[in-house]
């Protein structure tokens, strides 16, 4: 058919004609189970009768949207580097005013709407070394291999990008531990690169065992080229601290089987149980000796959404690379260099992260005692999960040693198995979307996640306030008892 002869035809995007490898990105923190909790509050405020009177979501790590306050000392600081005016303010410290004299002098033109360097400000960078160097107890980090980035999701994919190549069985294979943070599987999904799955033991609290990735890496080898391993530590979504003797046990793996490494270590200050310790991966790298530090290579990566700050929004993050090829280094900087530079507010925030108040300046006071309290209550919150969820026959839960979430196994009626099966659905997310219409409690089903097959868990993250937490947990052992009674 024309129109002024112009020939209309057919959408030129379409689902057959789109990129095939998006088709298959999943995110399931963000997944079908969200969008019906979204649904659920509009026909809430709309008056619709629900068995509740408000969704709870307890399915992503979002601190500030489930309470957790902002913590002073940065938001005093970000506001007077947005409005200048302020320093004329005798209402701020002066050590605020002080740092945000500094960052603005490192800002073209003074302002924070000024684009910064592909790497991130310099002082940013020279303060994030300073941050790891004392972190790992004084062994050197060159402020040139620090790169800031967009929180941590945009520093994964980007090195991810760099790191696959080839076709068919030489195509780069990256092992990822199940279960994972979906980012992983989407991005490589995206990246059409081959996912290689290792399993971490749930009967040990989530260990990882170097035979797992042996196997997985043998098996792995007759299809792809495995060329990186991925480690979350303390993990997500299932909240184990590795000890210092598997980080070591990695690191050899890696060294022996020729792996790039890349250390997710965005929950590094959220460590609670006793007897757990957070152990970089580059300081155990660098102890091991030379035999290991001038050999393996290794990205490792933190953010500003987690810990205390809880900053998601801001979307900040660095990462630093070590041992890697300057040929390539210069590859990446000019792939960094693509979209410009991080937003700047994000890299000033994570400044103030890695270069807090010290002790005799006026905000430190202030400071110490909201990060204590923060990570206090959080790890309260741990052990009562923990203790809360084991009590409830039919739930299974390891402790929470780290991180912001549990993963504990749940025991399904073969009915509801059956019944799930019919519908097309996993058992877990038709487990998860039962509690979210009975109870408005949003949690995501370890589908999503990855499991070993015939288990199924949940991802809850502890991020509630303590109230609301009691309450979403005695919602959860009331489901799962009627749950079961229902279908068995």
């Amino acid at each position: 058919m024309t129109e002024n002869s112009v020939v209309h035809r057919g959408k030129v995007l379409t689902l057959g004609t789109m990129n095939p490898s998006v088709k298959r990105v999943e995110y399931a923190v963000r997944g079908p189970i969200v969008q019906r909790a979204v649904q659920l509050e509009q026909e809430l405020k709309q008056g619709i009768q629900k068995p509740f009177t408000e969704v709870i979501k307890a399915n992503i790590g979002d601190c500030h949207a489930m309470g957790q306050q902002p913590i002073t000392f940065f938001r005093q600081v970000l506001a007077l580097c947005c409005y200048p005016d302020l320093l004329e303010d005798n209402r701020f410290p002066e050590d605020t005013k002080t740092r945000a004299r500094r960052i603005l002098q490192a800002c073209g033109g003074g302002s924070l709407g000024s684009y910064s360097a592909s790497q991130g400000i310099e002082i940013v960078r020279q303060d994030v070394a300073r941050y790891i160097e004392k972190r790992d107890g004084g062994i050197p980090c060159n402020p040139d291999n620090i790169y800031l980035t967009t929180g941590a999701s945009d520093g994964i994919t980007t090195m991810l990008k760099l790191l696959v190549s080839g076709e068919g069985s030489s195509r780069t294979g990256v092992m990822i531990s199940i279960p994972q943070y979906p980012l992983y599987s989407a991005a490589l999904a995206e990246l059409s690169a081959v996912q290689i799955s290792y399993y971490l033991d749930e009967e040990n609290c989530w260990s990882l065992a170097v035979g797992e990735l042996q196997h997985a890496l043998e098996a792995a080898r007759q299809y792809c080229r495995p060329r990186v391993l991925c480690i979350i530590n303390p993990g997500n979504p299932t909240g184990q601290v590795q000890s210092r003797q598997c980080i070591e046990d990695v690191i050899k793996f890696a060294a022996e089987q020729n792996l790039f490494l890349m250390a997710d270590e965005v929950y590094q200050d959220n460590v609670y149980a006793d007897g757990c310790r957070f152990h970089s991966f580059k300081k155990v790298l660098f102890e091991m000796g030379s035999k290991y530090s001038d050999q393996v290579e290794l990205v490792s990566f933190h953010s500003t959404s987690k810990c205390y700050m809880g900053e998601c929004g801001f979307r900040a993050g660095y990462m630093e690379v070590v041992n890697m090829d300057p040929e390539v280094k210069v590859q990446l900087t000019k792939l960094v260099s693509v979209r410009l530079c991080p937003p700047v507010p994000g890299q000033v925030l994570l400044d103030l992260v890695v270069n807090p108040p010290l002790p005799e300046e006026p905000s430190y006071r202030t400071f110490f005692e909201e990060r204590s309290a923060t990570l206090a209550m959080l790890a309260e919150k741990a052990r009562m999960t923990q203790q809360i969820l084991n009590e409830v026959p039919g739930i299974t839960c390891n402790p929470v040693q780290g991180a912001m979430y549990t993963f504990p196994r749940i025991q399904l009626p073969p009915k509801a198995i059956a019944q799930a099966k019919e519908k097309g659905q996993a058992p877990d997310m038709f487990y998860c979307m039962k509690l979210l219409e009975e109870t408005g409690i949003c949690l995501v089903p370890g589908s999503g996640f990855g499991q070993r097959d015939g288990t199924y868990h949940f991802r809850m993250t502890i991020l509630p306030p303590t109230d609301k937490l009691k309450i979403v947990l005695a919602k959860i052992k009331e489901f799962h008892q009627s749950f079961t009674e229902q279908y068995s």
